[in-house]
């Protein structure tokens, strides 16, 4: 993986490798070795994506009746929670035809519906269980041994890290998962993080959940925790894919969302823009300068929010002009119109606008409604 890179934003970023491939590439190894009763240093398997991997095994075991053995998760230039992991995988004879693939320590395990595994299933996904299928069915074949093997994936260290994955929310407990779809970590993948506020949406809607609170991240959850009562844990997190997490809602069947958010993201669905990072759009003074001078604001006033740098600031001149709350209403009024027409009118949304200096600045009028179906904290 080496020699394997992309260019986003002007960057040179290495690809790495998943966790799937890890675990797959540890239990071919480990097969290998159960059958050799010798060391081998490096294994190569196939991804999905075509791209072969040559990598080192490490922690080699060599027992009478088992092998274990790991391989190091590299990210390449992901900034990702697993990079540097040992996944481990311990291979066994069994005499039942079949190979079985089960987690050890560290590997999670489903305990709600919704998810890509049953409940009480490790959560290994498809892709990853199928690869090491294959992986180690090529080896019992290789030798011609037409018994069953039983395959453990292991984690120590995923305990730890799944205190910081999206895992405890999905129902997902005592470890990480086992992912991958093309067994290659592209740096930076907006794909990934798609998928992954995919996963929590389709884990609420399994667990009976037909209306929705959204918010764009950390800010948004600690107003909603503070202003509202509540239980922030039965939310979702959609950063700036705003028109992903609304396409999404309706093919899974929602019937609303209520998005939360800082104006500093959210005015920009005021505008149609439907994915809020700085490096697709901006016009936030725009879109505040035109709420303003409809909301009754002077020419001098658009002029000198159209000058601001922040939100709080721009709010700043719409306090002085006293338009505060006519502009802000503006604003989340046009928010949920352009949210609803990407729905093509499918959903009810609501929204609620706030910033960390001046507190609640607007909702539209469904917003306490929506705000009822949510789960309140004690």
């Amino acid at each position: 993986m080496e020699n394997i890179y992309t260019f986003k934003n002007n960057k040179k970023l290495r690809y790495g490798y998943t966790t799937g491939s890890c675990a797959a590439a540890a239990s071919k190894a480990a097969a290998i070795m159960l059958f050799r009763k010798c060391e081998i240093t490096t294994i190569s398997i196939m991804t999905p994506k075509g791209i072969r991997l040559d990598l080192d095994v490490h922690d080699i075991q060599i027992k009478d009746n088992y092998v274990s053995c790991a391989i190091q998760k590299d990210s390449g230039d992901d900034p990702d929670v697993t990079n540097g992991i040992l996944v481990y995988a311990k291979v066994c004879k069994i005499d039942t035809p079949q190979i079985i693939i089960d987690g050890g320590i560290g590997v999670g395990r489903v305990t709600k519906p919704g998810l890509e595994q049953p409940i009480n299933h490790a959560a290994i996904n498809s892709v990853p269980r199928q690869m090491i299928h294959d992986e180690v069915y090529e080896v019992c074949n290789e030798f011609e041994y037409v018994k069953g093997i039983r395959v453990e994936i292991s984690i120590p260290k995923g305990i730890e890290i799944a205190k910081r994955t999206f895992n405890p929310r999905l129902g997902i407990e005592g470890g990480i998962s086992i992912l991958g779809t093309s067994g290659i970590v592209e740096p930076m993948s907006e794909v990934a993080l798609i998928e992954s506020i995919k996963i929590e949406m389709r884990m609420r809607k399994a667990n009976g959940h037909r209306h929705m609170l959204v918010t764009l991240g950390n800010y948004g959850e600690n107003f909603t925790s503070k202003e509202f009562r509540i239980d922030i844990s039965k939310g979702v997190k959609c950063s700036n894919f705003i028109g992903e997490t609304i396409d999404y809602a309706v093919e899974i069947g929602l019937e609303s969302l209520l998005f939360i958010g800082h104006i500093g993201k959210l005015i920009k669905v005021a505008g149609g823009i439907m994915n809020t990072h700085s490096k697709n759009a901006d016009a936030r003074m725009e879109i505040m300068a035109a709420a303003a001078i409809k909301s009754g604001a002077s020419i001098d006033a658009a002029k000198r929010i159209l000058d601001c740098i922040t939100t709080d600031e721009a709010i700043q001149v719409l306090v002085e002009e006293d338009i505060k709350h006519a502009s802000m209403q503006e604003i989340a009024n046009k928010t949920k119109y352009y949210m609803t027409k990407r729905s093509y009118e499918n959903l009810e949304i609501g929204v609620v606008l706030f910033s960390n200096e001046f507190g609640l600045l607007a909702q539209t009028d469904n917003a306490n409604k929506l705000l009822s179906y949510m789960d309140v904290l004690e």
